[in-house]
């Protein structure tokens, strides 16, 4: 079975993304695949991995982690087939707390498919331009479709004070968000079947061990 991690990128207290996550992840539970039992998907938060800032001595390629809030995070990346990332957009990038977990690992992310489902004022697709990049050099594949959400026209501020800046609003997706994240999960699932040769070739070399051991 194909198993597909919906990973919440942001870690800031009151978030949009913890709605949208969710949302990303019902949608996601009635794709037909899923309900045919071809794929699971399972909602991964960040926040609850606490990262530490990147304190690792030994770069993340030659596998040797010695901190153990990094073998955590390696053992959950490294369990799933394909990804779709819930990002905001801070600063025309990602987040910081997304940037690092992406940095603490290599082997776990190679040879995997990537979805996006972004928001921000600018629907948080300058946050999924670098945010393809970054996965690029760890060898994940990027999808080409993505959603894009906008803090404007799929939120719904009735009731809330516009002058308070934590007011987050009620998450209200627009009618045409569902088809455009079903047709990226097409893309997700398909590309992270078709990488499985390499991920089990790489598995093979490795002796089995998906974690590379100190």
């Amino acid at each position: 079975m194909t198993r597909i991690a919906v990973i919440l990128g942001s870690t800031r207290p009151g978030r949009r993304g913890e709605a949208v996550a969710r949302w990303t992840a019902e949608v996601a539970a009635r794709h037909p695949a899923a309900v045919v039992g071809q794929v699971t998907f399972e909602l991964v938060d960040l926040a609850k991995y606490a990262l530490p800032l990147l304190d690792e001595p030994v770069p993340a390629m030659f596998g040797q982690y010695q901190r153990e809030a990094t073998r955590r995070w390696a053992a959950a990346i490294g369990s799933f087939d394909g990804f779709v990332f819930v990002t905001p957009e801070y600063n025309h990038s990602m987040t910081a707390a997304l940037k690092n977990a992406i940095d603490h690992l290599f082997a776990e992310w190679n040879d995997k498919a990537a979805g996006f489902v972004s928001y921000g004022v600018h629907g948080g697709t300058r946050a999924v331009e670098h945010l393809r990049l970054a996965l690029a050099e760890v060898k994940v594949a990027g999808v080409r479709s993505q959603v894009v959400l906008s803090v404007f026209t799929d939120f719904d501020y009735t009731g809330c004070d516009m002058t308070d800046p934590t007011a987050a609003g009620e998450f209200r997706p627009g009618s045409q968000q569902e088809p455009t994240m079903n047709t990226m999960l097409d893309e997700v699932i398909a590309w992270s079947v078709a990488l499985k040769p390499l991920r089990a070739n790489a598995t093979a070399d490795s002796g089995g061990d998906t974690v590379p051991a100190v």
